[in-house]
């Protein structure tokens, strides 16, 4: 199958109707009717202003990057981007074009 590969850059601190935006992303997704996402959390880098955000042991507080991603129909895609536009969210993301499919195991 051919789809989108959608994927969010979000600070982990980042909220959004009062949760955490990558959590607000994956449920919205959820209610849109996509089968999945995954949000994965960054051990260190920068964004457009240059400031470097690193991971260390004792940092208990959370402002790494989030990359919160899907693999979508192209449809579900826009729905999607949509949905961010409409709320307003500023917010970097990546979509390009995708090859997926599920292996039986077989």
């Amino acid at each position: 199958m051919t789809g989108t590969f959608l994927k969010f850059y979000v600070q982990e601190h980042r909220r959004h109707h009062g949760i955490l935006l990558y959590e607000w992303l994956l449920e919205r997704a959820r209610k849109l009717g996509i089968h999945g996402g995954t949000a994965l959390r960054s051990i260190a880098g920068f964004g457009r202003h240059g400031v470097m955000h690193e991971q260390h042991f004792f940092e208990l507080a959370g402002d790494m990057p989030i990359e919160v991603e899907f693999v979508v129909s192209d449809a579900e895609a826009e729905s999607l981007l949509n949905l961010v536009k409409q709320e307003k969210i500023q917010a970097f993301y990546l979509k390009m074009p995708v090859e997926y499919g599920l292996l039986d195991g077989k």
